[in-house]
């Protein structure tokens, strides 16, 4: 089985990877976002593809989702984990954490978010009950108990549209709705990985508390130090999650 790792806000590059290959791809929805990598680091081997392309470019709506799953897809990749920053909604996800999905609302718009667009005659209408795939879940479960590393291993991503941060009064509606955290990406991207028989996980990076939960304004200076200081953890608990499925 081949694993990518899609790279969010933050992980737009793998610093100290060593990179083995590397490929533009177009498909039948267009380019993905950027050349997709074929990577080594710390011993684990995979392919790494940056969301918002190089230099962080495209904004959350403006991400051409498609392109990056069916490109995937196409270079025989069958199991994606996702890194997501996101705003902190239920005590337990706090700024720092680490959060395994295992649930998704879509509140997003506007998106090119099937496969099945009736553009080739073909029509499917999947099951996504369980957005998430259990067996990834896992995979990155053990990973992070082996290694000591907290994990809060279960929560509810409410997807927004972006690129703007929420009101306090909209993540109240989303707290009422049962959402523990709150990003841009995660969606259309699971379900079109489900569309294509993808595994789909989303390893979540808690950046800051959402709008009107802190009695401080929520700056992208505090944002990237969060993120400088935590996506060293995230790449390391997923080097060890792969390297530890290749030994299997």
């Amino acid at each position: 089985m081949t694993i990518a790792v899609i790279g969010g806000t933050g992980l737009c590059d793998w610093d100290g990877a060593e990179i083995i290959a590397e490929q533009a791809i177009d498909t039948p929805y267009g380019a993905a976002s950027a050349a997709l990598r074929h990577v080594r680091f710390a011993g684990a081997e995979f392919y790494f593809l940056p969301r918002h392309g190089d230099g962080h470019r495209y904004p959350p709506h403006k991400i051409n989702y498609r392109a990056n799953i069916w490109a995937l897809h196409q270079v025989g990749v069958d199991r994606v984990i996702a890194v997501n920053a996101v705003g902190g909604i239920a005590d337990e996800c706090g700024t720092g954490a680490l959060v395994l999905a295992n649930q998704i609302i879509d509140y997003s718009y506007g998106r090119e978010h099937t496969f099945y667009d009736g553009a080739d005659g073909r029509l499917d209408h999947i099951e996504f009950g369980s957005p998430y795939s259990e067996p990834l879940r896992e995979l990155l479960i053990a990973a992070a108990a082996e290694r000591g590393e907290p994990l809060v291993e279960q929560g509810t991503y409410a997807c927004t549209q972006g690129p703007r941060l929420e009101t306090a009064a909209e993540v109240q509606k989303l707290k009422r709705d049962g959402a523990d955290v709150v990003g841009m990406t995660g969606m259309p991207e699971a379900a079109l990985a489900r569309e294509l028989g993808l595994d789909y996980a989303a390893l979540c990076l808690v950046v800051n508390p959402a709008a009107g939960l802190s009695d401080e304004p929520i700056t992208m200076a505090d944002i990237q130090r969060v993120i400088d200081a935590g996506m060293l953890s995230v790449k390391q608990l997923l080097a060890a999650a792969i390297s530890a499925d290749s030994r299997r």
